[in-house]
Parts: structure tokens; C-alpha cells; sequence
């Protein structure tokens, strides 16, 4: 058996930390798009919310290891959240209501998930994705998402 210690041992991911441009924004979006759970804040430097086991963060640029802003066209990260297959179609209901702009309705891919992609304010791209059975996938396969066999 191998040895399975540091880097290895890892067994979960506990929690996610989106770095802000403009962190009132994105507080007001998390808050008032989603309704996720206040687990912790610090108003103006620091907002954890519960989703399911994960703890998602938002903090404000600023540390010198952030690095800058990235470019408003451009993504930085894609959160993907599981929802129960009909409740895609009711986040899409809940986006639009909202004036979000959508940027792929919800859509059954031919990796068996129905997904409905949007953005956050500073466009960092938001999934919100259903298992579904392989029969309700699309007829013909897209290719951008294969399942590659890692063992070897």
C-alpha cells in the first residue's frame, strides 16, 4: 500500500474563499440571490455562508498574494452547485426573475447532469446542475465534457 500522508491524505474540500473586487456587491448577490445561511461575518472584511457541508467565503482583494483584479470579461472560478433535477428549472425561474443574465439556459448535457449557467457580479461563472438518468441526456454528444479512465 502506498504511503498516504501530506498532500496525499487529502479527503474533502471544507471550504471555497472567492476574493472580491468590490465585496459589498458580491456580499448583497450571495445573500439576495441565493439566501445561503450567515455562518460568519465580519462586516466589510469577511462573509461565510453554509452550503450543504462546504463553508463558501467571500473576502475582499487585498493581501498581497491576491494578486490583481482579473479583467471584467473574464472568468476567475466556476462554482457548481447540485440541486434535485426540477429545481433547475425553478433557479432559472428565480434568475430571470431577479434580472440576471443567463449564459446557457437550463440544458440536459450528454454528461448526464441538467445544468443553468449564469455569473456573479464580477463574472465568475456559476453552475447550478441535477443529475439526471442517461436516457434524458442530449442526442448527440457535445465532446466538451468526457470521462477519461485514470487508471492505468
Amino acid at each position: 500500500m502506498d504511503n498516504i500522508t501530506g498532500l496525499n491524505a487529502i479527503r474533502s474540500m471544507d471550504y471555497v474563499i472567492v476574493l472580491c473586487d468590490d465585496f459589498e456587491v458580491m456580499r448583497r448577490f450571495y445573500i439576495d440571490v441565493f439566501g445561503f445561511f450567515i455562518e460568519d461575518e465580519k462586516p466589510g472584511v469577511w462573509i461565510g455562508f453554509r452550503v450543504g457541508t462546504l463553508f463558501l467565503g467571500l473576502r475582499p482583494r487585498g493581501r498581497p498574494y491576491d494578486g490583481p483584479a482579473v479583467k471584467k470579461e473574464t472568468a476567475s472560478i466556476q462554482l457548481s452547485f447540485r440541486v434535485p433535477p426540477a429545481d433547475v428549472d425553478i433557479a432559472y425561474d428565480t434568475i430571470q426573475s431577479k434580472g440576471i443574465e443567463v449564459i446557457e439556459k437550463p440544458t440536459n448535457q450528454d454528461w448526464a447532469h441538467r445544468t443553468l449557467f449564469f455569473t456573479d457580479p464580477e463574472n465568475n461563472v456559476i453552475e447550478i446542475f441535477a443529475d439526471i438518468h442517461p436516457r434524458e441526456t442530449i442526442s448527440a454528444p457535445s465532446g466538451n465534457h468526457e470521462l477519461v479512465d485514470s487508471i492505468g
